[in-house]
């Protein structure tokens, strides 16, 4: 993710210095930490960076800190002996590190960011410029989208899809505008991963890492079944090797839930759950598809029956959230005789539950969207797609059930990171949305 250089980067803009120390290079870092008290801890580090560190004035930057797990726990008494010392801790695949790890983790001293690949708006600044990206921050409901523009803004949204949000493949894009470069470099880190799950032989089986990885892989946008995995392999063993995964955020779990009420987490399925990689570029790169048959394809968003739509969109949702929350996704199911349905996607707006459902093509029915809606009360749905924004004025079509109205606003993909604000704007008072409710109660 490129978590080295945005914290050198950002401190340096912001504070001024940084003093980094990189744990992995010393291998006698946690001697560094021997004693109890961080101002002699400080002085050791002082000492084998070579310079001095004043605090208020420079950060510590503890890097790679999964090596020495242990100074984790130290974090709390530099928050309170040395308080004015700034310090930054970062790691790769700290989770794998934290599941033996038996040292007192520093509650309420320590803040939590967590990273996520590059957003589409991030993406849109990097290879198209703030002007294209203030077409879609400015956009409001019930303003229309020029078709030019519109056209231009699904083409940057399919580009996403295949470059992905990793930084160091969106930078290649940007400089050389080669997807063959891209796609090379994507099946570096591709291999990169599995390459790495060789370190952690003696606590999960590398060979049932790499099993999980390409078996989420394609299973994506489907109920992630460990049989489909290796009918060989027992499924405690598989669920194991993915729990590691989705401890490293190699992957992430979307888990059924029944939709009655936030926290969706608190009646999430722990059986019934669907399996993201953390990047969609990543994804197409580990489902062995070459970019030629990406590029080739009159909709990409149609490969593999929708489900790239589909990942694409759980990807943007998941950095609509502030940076100190760790993004969840949940979807709905309903199982009955001659009546299965399936929502991809359920969105917490408030009290409000907002369910999403994403259509690959140009066509298609909501005949899940509608059945949640009928059984949930929901006054607003969102159905993501192709087509130019719209909001309208329906009931639901469920077969013996009495037609209940709501407001569908259908957006395209590339407004999806924009939820949260167009949501905020259907609901003040001068909405058309808000309009409508006044009229309502009014008659």
């Amino acid at each position: 993710m490129g978590k080295t250089w945005l914290v050198e980067s950002v401190l340096r803009e912001h504070i001024g210095e940084v003093a980094t120390l990189n744990l992995e290079r010393h291998p006698r870092s946690r001697d560094l930490f021997a004693d109890p008290s961080p101002r002699k801890n400080l002085a050791a580090i002082e000492v084998q960076l070579g310079r001095r560190i004043e605090p208020g004035k420079c950060v510590l930057f503890l890097d790679e800190v999964q090596v020495v797990p242990e100074v984790l726990a130290r974090l709390r008494y530099f928050h309170e002996e040395l308080p004015e010392l700034h310090v930054v801790a970062a790691g790769s695949l700290l989770d794998f590190a934290l599941a033996h790890h038996t040292s007192s983790m520093p509650v309420g001293r320590v803040e939590y960011l967590y990273l996520e690949p590059l957003s589409f708006a991030e993406f849109i600044a990097a290879v198209a410029g703030e002007v294209v990206l203030d077409a879609v921050r400015q956009w409001q409901p019930g303003v229309a989208i020029p078709r030019p523009v519109h056209e231009k803004l699904l083409g940057l949204c399919r580009e996403y899809a295949m470059v992905g949000g990793m930084p160091a493949v969106v930078e290649r894009y940007r400089t050389t505008q080669s997807m063959l470069d891209v796609a090379r470099l994507q099946h570096d880190l591709v291999t990169a991963f599995r390459d790495d799950f060789t370190k952690y032989g003696t606590r999960v089986s590398p060979t049932r890492l790499q099993k999980v990885l390409h078996g989420a892989a394609r299973q994506v946008g489907g109920k992630f079944v460990y049989a489909d995995v290796d009918r060989e392999e027992r499924a405690v063993h598989l669920r194991e090797a993915l729990d590691c995964l989705v401890r490293a955020r190699v992957c992430h779990r979307v888990p059924s839930v029944h939709g009655n009420g936030i926290p969706f987490a608190a009646e999430a399925n722990e059986k019934e759950f669907k399996v993201m990689l953390l990047d969609t570029g990543l994804l197409l790169a580990a489902q062995g598809l070459s970019w030629q048959q990406h590029w080739d394809a009159a909709d990409l968003m149609l490969v593999h029956e929708g489900a790239v739509a589909e990942h694409l969109v759980g990807q943007m949702l998941r950095t609509v959230v502030p940076r100190f929350v760790d993004p969840e996704l949940f979807y709905w199911t309903r199982h009955a005789r001659n009546s299965q349905a399936e929502v991809d996607y359920l969105f917490g707006n408030g009290p409000e539950i907002v369910p999403i459902e994403v259509k690959a093509g140009k066509s298609g029915t909501l005949r899940s969207l509608h059945q949640f809606v009928s059984e949930k009360g929901s006054r607003l749905a969102v159905r993501v797609s192709s087509e130019p924004p719209h909001l309208a004025e329906v009931k639901t079509t469920v077969p013996g059930s009495e037609p209940k109205a709501f407001q569908l606003l259908s957006i395209p993909f590339y407004l999806v990171g924009e939820l949260p604000r167009v949501l905020a704007a259907l609901a003040a008072p001068t909405s058309p949305r808000a309009s409508k409710r006044r009229r309502s109660q009014g008659r």
